[in-house]
C-alpha cells in the first residue's frame, strides 16, 4: 500500500480520515502490517456478520457479490425424530424439505439444507426457489420469520456435499445450523448449511459488559442461552 503521505496526496485528505480508512481496513483484515512496517493488502475471504445469517441473498449483495442458487430438492416429507423434536412437532409430521447449491459470482459457495413446519413450507410449492431469497419471499406471503438461534461448528463433506461442492469427500466444512422461531417463539423452521470455508467465514462482535451472540453447546446436548438475531 502507498504510505500515508501518498494517500493524503492522491486524495486530497488529511492524515485523519487516511488513518481511519486504514484501520478499519485492518480490522476486516483487509491489511496487514503496521508498527513500522508498510501496510499490505491480502486476500480476504468473505465474512458473514450474524446479523445476516438469516438471508445469504442479502449478505451476498451487501459485500458486493452476485448471490446464485440451483435447487436439488423441493419435497413433502414426513419429519425425523430429531427434526419434528426441534420444530417441536410429532414424529412422522408433515413438512416440506428444500435443499440448494448456493453460489457467490457462480462458484460453488454453500449447501442450503431447510426443513420448514407445513403450513410455512407449503408456500414454496408456488414459488421458484431459483429466483432469489426464499425468505424473502415467504415473507410476502405472510410468514412470520422473526427470530433465530445459530449454532456454529465443524463438519466433514458427506458425499452428497462432496458432489455438489465439487471436493473431495471427508473435507471440511463449516456448518451453521439454525433454528428460526416466529414472533410468539414457535419454531417454523430447521436448516442445516454447509459453507466451504474458503468462501466464507463468520464474525461476532460484542461489546464491554454486552452478551455475545455464539454459544458452544454443552456434552450432554443442552443448548446454552444465546443471543437471538433478527433477520435483515
Amino acid at each position: 500500500m502507498p504510505s500515508e503521505a501518498q494517500l493524503c496526496e492522491e486524495f486530497g485528505t488529511s492524515r485523519g480520515p487516511v488513518r481511519q480508512a486504514l484501520a478499519q481496513l485492518r480490522a476486516e483484515g483487509r491489511l496487514v502490517g503496521g508498527r513500522g512496517k508498510p501496510p499490505v493488502a491480502r486476500r480476504v475471504t468473505p465474512s458473514q456478520p450474524f446479523d445476516s445469517l438469516m438471508s445469504f441473498t442479502q449478505w451476498a449483495r451487501s459485500i458486493g457479490r452476485e448471490p446464485g442458487q440451483f435447487t436439488v430438492e423441493v419435497a413433502r416429507h414426513r419429519a425425523t425424530a430429531d427434526t419434528a423434536d426441534r420444530l417441536g412437532l410429532e414424529e412422522g409430521a408433515p413438512v416440506v424439505d428444500l435443499v440448494r447449491l448456493r453460489h457467490l459470482d457462480g462458484v460453488p459457495a454453500m449447501i442450503e439444507r431447510s426443513t420448514f413446519v407445513l403450513d410455512a413450507g407449503a408456500h414454496l410449492f408456488a414459488v421458484d426457489p431459483d429466483a432469489g431469497s426464499v425468505y424473502e419471499a415467504l415473507i410476502a406471503r405472510g410468514v412470520d420469520l422473526h427470530h433465530a438461534r445459530h449454532t456454529i461448528d465443524a463438519i466433514a463433506a458427506d458425499t452428497e456435499d462432496a458432489e455438489l461442492l465439487g471436493v473431495a469427500a471427508g473435507q471440511p466444512l463449516l456448518r451453521v445450523r439454525r433454528l428460526a422461531y416466529t414472533g410468539d417463539g414457535t419454531p417454523v423452521e430447521y436448516a442445516d448449511d454447509r459453507y466451504l470455508p474458503a468462501m466464507a467465514t463468520f464474525t461476532i462482535e460484542n461489546t464491554v459488559g454486552g452478551h455475545t451472540v455464539a454459544g458452544r453447546d454443552r456434552s450432554d446436548g443442552t443448548a446454552p442461552r444465546t443471543t437471538s438475531e433478527e433477520p435483515s
